[in-house]
């Protein structure tokens, strides 16, 4: 199975740096063109399914990255943004040195209070990996968001830690990997 992943085109909130975990911003026109882009290297692919993240602009990113009608991809709650907890649509720039830290190296720095761990979006990524390993799709689009693809990714590529937190994805980004 080939399993594409991307993260959503740009928001508004992503434009303004601002940390967009679960608020339901949608696409702005750039998002929108950046999504465009991205289809142009999907041409040719027939997807036998395409996954999103329940809110909006991950959604509207697959749509208009496959075609595919937008009742007909799957939103899994699992595949949602990372839970930011108090520091939701604060300035990249005022996280503070414990938020700032963590996002920075989740591998040495734990997670400040009310945001999701890295254990909890390890056990959300491998149960939706599990379960989607029990289909037989040859081509699988995901999108989703930069948070839970650079979790998704490092299991993907077996990682020793299971993050691939670096490079961040850009938005649209498109990563492929094999799933035998």
């Amino acid at each position: 199975m080939n399993i594409y992943i991307t993260r959503h085109g740009q928001t508004d909130l992503n434009k303004a740096h601002l940390m967009q975990g679960r608020t339901d911003a949608p696409l702005n026109e750039r998002g929108k063109q950046q999504a465009a882009e991205a289809a142009e290297q999907l041409k040719g692919i027939r997807f036998d399914a395409v996954y999103a993240s329940p809110l909006q602009r991950a959604v509207d990113t697959a749509h208009i990255m496959t075609g595919f009608p937008k009742d007909q991809i799957i939103t899994d709650e699992r595949i949602i943004e990372v839970d930011f907890g108090r520091y939701e649509k604060r300035k990249y720039t005022a996280l503070g040195l414990r938020m700032w830290s963590f996002w920075l190296l989740p591998t040495i720095f734990s997670e400040p209070d009310t945001v999701e761990s890295i254990a909890h979006m390890k056990k959300r990524a491998h149960s939706f990996l599990n379960d989607l390993s029990k289909n037989d799709y040859q081509n699988v689009l995901i999108s989703c968001h930069g948070g839970i693809m650079r979790v998704l990714c490092g299991i993907l590529d077996h990682r020793k830690n299971e993050l691939m937190w670096n490079p961040k994805p850009k938005n649209c980004e498109i990563r492929k990997f094999t799933l035998l």
